[in-house]
């Protein structure tokens, strides 16, 4: 019980959670956390209601529901070509978090060490604790944040089990390049490891595109590929996500998922597995809608003062707050709702190399373009 406390000594309370607080005490304009303040397609919505009205109300299949399951398998093959069966190699999960989660506790043992990307999403340090491994950070670094490939290989040690890579990456935006993606196939082949690959933000690429690293040669066995609906549709709080990979590669993450929710989400799974199937224009609209509203508060941003660091993907953009004479992200941020009535989350948060983050804080623009304006004039106040 002690070594166990131990491991998850210090993971508290999330970032999220208490500027979230923050900004409801405070009344503030919350570009903190990464939710859409709008629901996504009325398709979408009007399809889980129809789906609760026909009895979609108990449990459904522990791997998901065969029509999920199937629009999975038809969502990877149009955008990226890959081939699965939804029967042995798809598994619907409570959002991307618990995928990533099992597929930590699927793989790492006690001592072994797990290779992520930083800054990193809060719940990757978690799940690395509940199951007893050692994570080991590569650091993405401000302002290209191109991950130096020279880097990561001297981070593999006979201890690495798992790359854990995220890509499109929260919360740089950083879209890895095919040089940057084939160096990682070349050192998860060379060491034998798995690549747990986070995904959420694939349809979210103003800038470059999204290639899944099971799409190289060599990595389909080895690589356990996670999205989900939520960022794609809009539909945070319903969390759905989805594992795809080789049959051995989803059964060993269900042997952990199942003991985990076993399954959920029964009325909004028929939902997205319609709300997967629709045409182009949905995406290029979501992909437009949204690259306007990031250079609208990126732009705003940059006239307050900050340095911007305008990203190539994802719902964040990041700022150095040096040229505004703050030099701690964390206090900055503890002090802006009182100061200007809105609320970001600092980098350092996501960071084992805490110096690396410090000066850097992470802004969402995935809010109505008047409540960015608003926040932006709330701003003028620094």
């Amino acid at each position: 019980m002690r070594a166990h406390a131990e491991r998850l000594d210090g993971l508290g309370t999330t970032i999220f959670a208490e500027m979230s607080a923050l900004a409801v005490a405070t009344g503030s304009v919350n570009l903190g956390q990464g939710f859409p303040d709008q629901d996504g397609p009325d398709s979408l919505l009007e399809g889980a209601i129809a789906a609760i009205r026909a009895g979609a109300n108990q449990y459904p299949p522990g791997r998901g529901i065969p029509a999920l399951r199937q629009a999975i398998v038809d969502h990877q093959q149009r955008f990226y070509g890959l081939t699965y069966d939804p029967d042995t190699q798809v598994l619907v999960t409570t959002g991307a978090t618990e995928a990533i989660a099992a597929a930590l506790l699927a793989y790492v043992e006690p001592g072994d060490e797990v290779i992520a990307l930083e800054p990193y999403y809060d719940s990757y340090a978690a799940g690395i604790a509940f199951a007893g491994g050692r994570r080991i950070p590569v650091t993405l670094r401000a302002p290209s944040y191109r991950l130096d490939l020279d880097e990561l290989r001297a981070a593999v040690t006979p201890r690495t089990k798992v790359l854990l890579i995220n890509s499109p990456h929260n919360p740089t935006g950083t879209v890895l390049t095919d040089e940057e993606l084939r160096g990682i196939c070349a050192i998860a082949l060379e060491h034998d490891l798995v690549v747990i690959t986070d995904e959420v933000y694939e349809h979210l690429v103003y800038d470059g595109t999204h290639r899944p690293l099971a799409s190289y040669d060599g990595m389909a066995e080895r690589t356990v590929s996670i999205s989900s609906a939520g960022k794609t549709f809009a539909v945070t709080g319903w969390k759905i996500g989805w594992v795809t990979g080789s049959p051995e590669v989803v059964t060993a993450v269900n042997t952990a998922k199942q003991f985990l929710t076993y399954t959920s989400g029964a009325p909004f799974q028929p939902a997205v597995a319609d709300a997967l199937a629709l045409g182009n224009d949905y995406y290029d609209r979501l992909r437009a809608d949204l690259r306007a509203r990031r250079d609208l508060l990126a732009d705003g941003l940059g006239e307050l003062g900050f340095e911007v660091h305008r990203p190539a993907a994802t719902y964040f953009i990041t700022t150095d707050i040096r040229p505004l004479g703050y030099t701690d992200g964390i206090d900055f941020c503890r002090q802006l709702p009182e100061k200007a009535g809105v609320v970001a989350i600092p980098h350092q948060v996501f960071y084992d190399n805490v110096e690396a983050g410090k000066p850097l804080v992470r802004w969402a623009f995935c809010k109505r373009p008047e409540v960015l304006q608003e926040a932006l004039t709330r701003l003028q106040k620094l």
